[in-house]
């Protein structure tokens, strides 16, 4: 199974976002993707391929994971793009958090992967939501200038998934995703 773990904004901050997203992806451009908001989730640890045989002692490493964290407030805000405005393949909102709760989360959630045998995706933790991939590398500096101004209202965190990514089968040949597990914030 190809999985994430990740903590999902509520319907109202999706629906949020997405009003304000909406009259930009009402212009296609034939080189931009956006994302399908029920697809939105801020990614703490990216685990690709992972033997179905250690999703238990996964699972019950990102349970005490949760069981240790308290709930905390989040909002979505900002913009920008990966590995750059001048030459994206990204476009993202950010995502604000006061007490850096969300950083910690995902080292505690890295370090339950590693710990069941589940290789992590190395990549330094940058707080963010996916909107838009872009077929090619290119210039985003008129999307990130409209969406940097964005501002969601604020929402308390309270659990962690862990998700199942399919390639291919979601809306738009994009990926299709299953929760596998789910844990609340009980700390």
């Amino acid at each position: 199974m190809r999985l994430f773990v990740a903590v999902v904004p509520p319907v109202e901050v999706v629906e949020h976002l997405s009003e304000y997203v909406e009259p930009r992806r009402s212009h296609p451009d034939e080189d931009v993707r956006w994302a399908s908001d029920e697809t939105w989730h801020i990614t703490l640890a990216f685990l690709g391929e992972v033997p179905e045989w250690k999703t238990d002692e996964l699972g019950e490493g990102l349970e005490r994971a949760a069981a240790r964290q308290k709930p905390f407030d989040l909002s979505l805000g900002r913009a920008g793009a990966f590995p750059g405005v001048p030459n994206a393949r990204v476009l993202w909102t950010g995502v604000r958090d006061e007490t850096e709760a969300l950083k910690h989360l995902a080292m505690t959630t890295r370090a339950a992967a590693n710990k069941a045998g589940v290789t992590v995706d190395g990549r330094k933790f940058t707080p963010h939501l996916t909107l838009a991939r872009m077929r090619r590398p290119m210039d985003v500096v008129k999307y990130v200038r409209v969406l940097d101004e964005y501002q969601g209202p604020t929402w308390t965190a309270d659990r962690l998934q862990l998700i199942s990514s399919r390639l291919g089968e979601g809306p738009g040949h994009g990926a299709a995703y299953d929760t596998v597990g789910e844990w609340e914030f009980l700390g």
